[in-house]
């Protein structure tokens, strides 16, 4: 069988390939692609370096915000920022784990960074809402019931938990179902539900049993809050009653809708 002609493979060769002007202008397509593919290279490589390589983009000073009991130094000390290392670099969820470890006190924290050259941490510390005192000691506990310091004085505004259970009857029976544990959490609960004006003269919060539970306060008054159920509407309570009574030395208010109060 005979091949194909001259002429037959002139006429495809010239179908493949185009006329000039087509075959110019992929030629132009092909060198602008290169030309990109060359600029795109030489961007990502200079971002590379201005971020990780350079001197610029690099932390240079640390800035501690939100410490009221704890230092800005202790901060820094846990924190651990790699002063010098290229910011982009800088493992801020890791920070944040370091501070939390090292340093219970903090609530929450945030670690930004302030470019071009800076880190913050903004501290937000847990409050104690209830001390645990203990061999001339005092354990903090926030509303959460974490136990997260102890310190050798009591700071204020925070009431002293006395666990009253070692004596016969409910409280032992008390003890055996609830547990230590469960009745320091009961107090705690209670001791987040107590009215800010009443929380100031709240010397102590004195546990006997799971639905027996007093507040201390200043002048030898006492509150008889019974369990820490109902606290909302205990609190809105023991406010009126004791604007209501402010002669009285006792108040009970463990059933919130029949309240009582006594100057004896």
């Amino acid at each position: 069988m005979a091949g194909p002609t001259t002429a037959e493979r002139g006429e495809r060769q010239q179908e493949s390939s185009g006329p000039p002007s087509t075959r110019a202008l992929r030629k132009r397509r092909l060198r602008v692609i290169v030309i990109l593919a060359v600029l795109l290279l030489l961007l990502g490589g200079g971002s590379g370096w201005l971020l990780y390589g350079s001197p610029w983009l690099r932390v240079r000073h640390v800035s501690v915000s939100g410490t009221a009991v704890l230092t800005p130094e202790q901060v820094l000390a846990a924190a651990a920022v790699p002063v010098g290392a290229p910011m982009v670099s800088v493992d801020t969820d890791g920070i944040e784990a370091r501070l939390r470890r090292k340093l219970p006190r903090i609530d929450e924290v945030d670690v930004v960074r302030s470019w071009p050259h800076g880190i913050g941490l903004k501290i937000i510390e847990r409050t104690p809402v209830l001390l645990i005192a203990k061999g001339g000691k005092f354990t903090e506990v926030d509303k959460e019931g974490v136990r997260f310091a102890t310190v050798s004085q009591a700071p204020k505004g925070a009431p002293a938990l006395e666990l009253s259970l070692a004596r016969p009857g409910s409280a032992t029976a008390s003890l055996r179902r609830f547990g230590t544990e469960r009745l320091v959490r009961e107090a705690v609960t209670i001791a987040g539900d107590i009215p800010a004006a009443v929380r100031r003269d709240t010397r102590t919060l004195k546990v006997r049993s799971y639905d027996d539970i007093s507040l201390l306060l200043t002048g030898g008054r006492v509150v008889r809050w019974g369990s820490a159920d109902n606290g909302a509407a205990k609190a809105r309570t023991l406010t009126a009653l004791m604007k209501a009574a402010s002669g009285a030395r006792h108040f009970d208010v463990s059933v919130p809708t029949a309240p009582a109060s006594s100057v004896s």
